[in-house]
């Protein structure tokens, strides 16, 4: 039997994005050889040349595309962990050397440019996905598993939060990127609790937010609730901060049977960070003290957590890219959210420096 030849793949960016998410789930996969990381970062470079000495290291998107254009460089892939407002023209630099793309999000600034991008994905005949990971979150596969038992009834209510307490920033693009650039939390977080609400409960028919920006020198959103009614007849209430000195729970879902509430965040990203390998045993795995509970109040019972799996992006891409199987993430799905974000953010109209309210 024929081995294929891996799917030679480049990392632009080197960022959190590429450094603890991308580089290392690509090294770890058979079906990819990781040939370039872009980054002119100097103590980035040196990581990353430290990390994946096989790995070729370009300052440049530039000097990239001009290596492929001289036949120097041969890619399958390219991956965007780039800042949002870089999406779109790196993206159709790609397209037009016949190149795959996988772009992290938030896919792009606008639903408009996503639309774009999808349809000169199709006229050059290449694979356009977005990384929206936490689709492999221990705690909402875990979530996604009680819904599909019905071990709830019937689902009333659901909230969900993505907080930390980070006052000194998060010292990289997000401190400073605009709104028009695809800046703001709920840009940033926004784009994962709104795709997994949309998964789970189907589309959304009515929308409430509010967005909060703290700092004068910042223009973009800090701190973000959103309030969703979906078609289901579910409502799911959406809290963002990077500001929270004290976090709510991560998931609180109120059924007609019971309930289930989940604190703390999925494990996958700080485990990586620190070095821990896609393939190592305990990947994924949350401990029990970690287990969501599932009950009424005085009456509750820790349910088991499903295993986090960030690798399956991947290996589903790679099933689409070989045999034509489906994406692992549709970027239609992502435009959706997209389209759900601008409505609340287009009533955001009040200075910058207060608290700004979309009614819809």
């Amino acid at each position: 039997m024929t081995v294929p030849s891996p799917i030679r793949t480049a990392v632009l960016g080197f960022g959190v994005s590429g450094k603890v998410f991308h580089a290392p789930l690509i090294q770890a996969d058979p079906h990819y050889s990781l040939d370039a990381i872009v980054t002119a970062n100097p103590v980035r470079v040196a990581t990353a040349a430290k990390k994946y000495p096989r790995t070729r290291i370009i300052n440049t998107a530039s000097d990239l595309f001009a290596a492929v254009d001289s036949g120097d460089l041969d890619l399958d892939l390219v991956v965007l962990g780039t800042p949002p407002g870089t999406h779109v023209e790196l993206a159709e630099a790609a397209f037009a050397r016949g190149l795959n793309v996988v772009v992290d999000k938030p896919f792009v600034p606008t639903s408009d440019e996503g639309e774009v991008l999808i349809n000169r994905a199709a006229e050059s005949g290449v694979v356009l996905t977005v990384f929206q990971n936490r689709r492999w979150d221990a705690d909402y596969l875990t979530l996604k598993k009680l819904l599909r038992e019905g071990a709830l009834g019937e689902v009333r209510s659901f909230e969900s939060r993505f907080e930390w307490w980070k006052p000194e920033g998060f010292g990289n693009w997000r401190d400073r990127a605009t709104l028009a650039e695809g800046g703001g939390i709920l840009h940033d977080l926004g784009t994962h609790l709104i795709d997994q609400v949309i998964e789970l409960f189907g589309p959304v028919v009515e929308s409430y937010g509010e967005t909060v920006t703290h700092s004068p020198n910042n223009s973009a959103d800090q701190d973000c609730f959103v309030s969703l009614l979906h078609q289901s007849g579910v409502r799911s209430r959406l809290w963002m901060n990077g500001l929270a000195a004290q976090v709510g729970p991560r998931f609180h879902l109120l059924g007609t049977t019971t309930a289930y509430t989940k604190w703390g965040l999925d494990g996958q990203e700080a485990a990586l960070e620190s070095g821990v390998l896609p393939t190592d045993d305990h990947y994924g795995a949350e401990p029990e003290n970690r287990w969501g509970l599932l009950g009424v109040d005085n009456a509750t019972t820790a349910v088991p957590s499903e295993r986090g799996c960030y690798p399956l992006f991947y290996a589903q891409l790679a099933a689409a890219l070989r045999d034509g199987a489906s994406l692992p993430v549709d970027p239609a799905e992502s435009v959706t959210v997209l389209r759900v974000i601008e409505k609340i953010m287009a009533s955001a109209d009040l200075p910058s420096h207060t608290q700004k309210e979309s009614y819809l």
